[in-house]
């Protein structure tokens, strides 16, 4: 099937993307949980595209999907299902399942006392600002949902988030915030992340340094070992709350994980963005492949990744709102699915995953977007179009158009035909430096009324579309091995750094003399 692809993509590199998009400007946008997706700016026919279905087929995506809701045995690698779905089930689960699911209920129980002043402050005043310690999962979640809605915000609540090892990063983060009234949330699925036991440390002697013994009235802990918790603590009680074994970091930030955003944004803005998120899934678990809108974007990422060999996706997010979204997906993306070895110990045949990266819409157009116009390579891209449609129509007619303009000449481009046209009496050194070259592919999603249960149910597509595009190329999406040798060296180095005629490696050994 890989070889029926090829020729496809072969014969279709040969026609220009503008008029394969017009052929294909009538296709029905993809519809799933308010998301309508065109894929009409792709090398792709319809010919082509039914070897593409034919190949999730194939390659049993249908029975991934029922795999996965129906809690086999995803993980291979750590023996486990994966469950982040049922953080946001809406009804009684059975098993594991409801376990996972009742951690997310009792989080958001607990964050509505905090707002309310029930749980108070060792002082017993109200929490009035609570401050995130988490790196990883653990931090790119909550703090990409923290930034999207501010304005639903409880007014009295500051939040602040700290994630790297970096001094600095957690000296920023508490500036001007008052250990009496602030709570303090560590999230740590392990309870043995380096820089987080390093921040969380620093700031538990900064709530003793004022509250004394009262200090851990004022922390709560988020972990699936609540026994390193508890011997942190050193005896003394604090708040913990359970992130399930079952869902992966990377996967958790509708858990207990974002404590501090329930806290923050207040239960009921939270359960909208579960709520979405579950409208989604109930779309994945329900939908045939070919109007599977998360099938049918891992398979799309297929096509241009290993079968057209487009080593990056570029994401545009024409949102504000969502200007933090590009950095949580590239977590979620590469570290989920850039590997090259199968779960069984075997290569697979590259490329896999893509290079992820991109940001707001239209700031990039001041940036990137020559590169991505005029320079060597063609990257597929991705539009996000859903800002507040509620807001100032001026700049909200500004952004539409921007967004549609800049797929437009990606993919159309402009000949030097059309520049002499355009531009009477140019020069002939000018104007082929005006030429584009169109032929760059790109996917635009929208949505009519963005807003909590829109973005649940996006990051819920991303989530699935990352597992399915693991299942077509043969790889284990929820383990990392790449990250956990990294933190080994490190541990490693470290103990060396003072004396670097010791290191095992001669290069770091150098490095370590240049820099102490």
């Amino acid at each position: 099937m890989r070889n029926e692809l090829k020729v496809h993509a072969a014969r279709l590199s040969r026609q220009p993307l503008k008029a394969l998009s017009a052929a294909r400007a009538g296709t029905e946008p993809l519809s799933a949980a308010g998301w309508k997706i065109s894929l009409a700016r792709h090398f792709l026919d319809t010919e082509a595209e039914q070897s593409l279905l034919d190949f999730g087929a194939e390659a049993r995506l249908t029975k991934a999907a029922e795999a996965l809701f129906g809690e086999a045995i995803v993980n291979p690698s750590e023996g486990r299902p994966a469950l982040h779905w049922a953080l946001r089930a809406p009804a009684r689960l059975m098993g594991e399942a409801e376990s996972v699911r009742q951690s997310v209920i009792d989080a958001l129980e607990f964050a509505g006392k905090v707002q309310t002043g029930e749980v108070r402050t060792a002082g017993g005043e109200a929490f009035t600002a609570v401050l995130h310690i988490g790196i990883g999962g653990s931090d790119f979640g909550p703090r990409l949902i923290a930034d999207a809605f501010e304005d639903l915000a409880h007014p009295a609540i500051k939040l602040r988030f700290a994630a790297n090892v970096d001094p600095y990063d957690l000296d920023r983060a508490m500036a001007g915030l008052k250990p009496e009234n602030t709570l303090v949330v560590g999230v740590s699925k392990s309870f043995g992340t380096e820089e987080t036991l390093y921040n969380l440390g620093r700031a538990r002697r900064w709530l003793e340094e004022k509250l004394g013994d009262d200090a851990s009235k004022h922390l709560a802990l988020v972990t699936a070992n609540p026994d390193k918790a508890k011997a942190w603590l050193g005896g003394r009680a604090a708040y913990t709350f359970d992130m399930p074994i079952s869902v992966g970091g990377r996967f958790s930030l509708w858990s207990a994980a974002s404590l501090a955003c329930m806290i923050y944004l207040g239960p009921e803005n939270f359960r909208s963005i579960l709520n979405g998120a579950n409208e989604m899934d109930e779309h994945v678990r329900t939908a045939p492949l070919a109007q599977n809108a998360a099938m049918r974007l891992a398979l799309l990422d297929f096509w241009n990744t290993s079968i057209r060999e487009k080593p990056m996706r570029v994401l545009l997010a024409y949102a504000n709102r969502l200007r933090l979204l590009p950095t949580y997906l590239q977590q979620l993306e590469m570290e989920s699915n850039g590997k090259s070895v199968d779960s069984q110990g075997n290569s697979v045949a590259p490329p896999t995953a893509p290079a992820l990266w991109g940001g707001e819409g239209s700031v990039g157009q001041h940036s990137y977007h020559q590169w991505l116009h005029q320079g060597s390579q063609d990257v597929p891209c991705e539009f996000i179009l859903a800002p507040d449609y509620n807001r100032d129509s001026e700049g909200l007619d500004a952004l539409t158009a921007h967004a549609l303009a800049q797929a437009e000449v990606l993919a159309n481009g402009r000949s030097i035909a059309e520049v002499r046209a355009e531009e009477p009496g140019i020069s002939d050194a000018v104007a082929p430096q005006k030429v584009h070259a169109g032929g760059r592919p790109s996917t635009l999603f929208s949505h009519a009324s963005f807003g909590p249960e829109a973005f649940g149910a996006l990051v819920a597509l991303y989530e699935h579309r990352t597992y399915f595009a693991g299942q077509l190329w043969g790889l284990n999406p929820f383990d990392q091995w790449g990250v956990e040798r990294g933190k080994t060296m490190a541990g490693r180095i470290k103990a060396v750094l003072k004396t670097p005629e010791i290191a095992a490696d001669p290069v770091t050994a150098a490095l370590l003399k240049q820099i102490f």
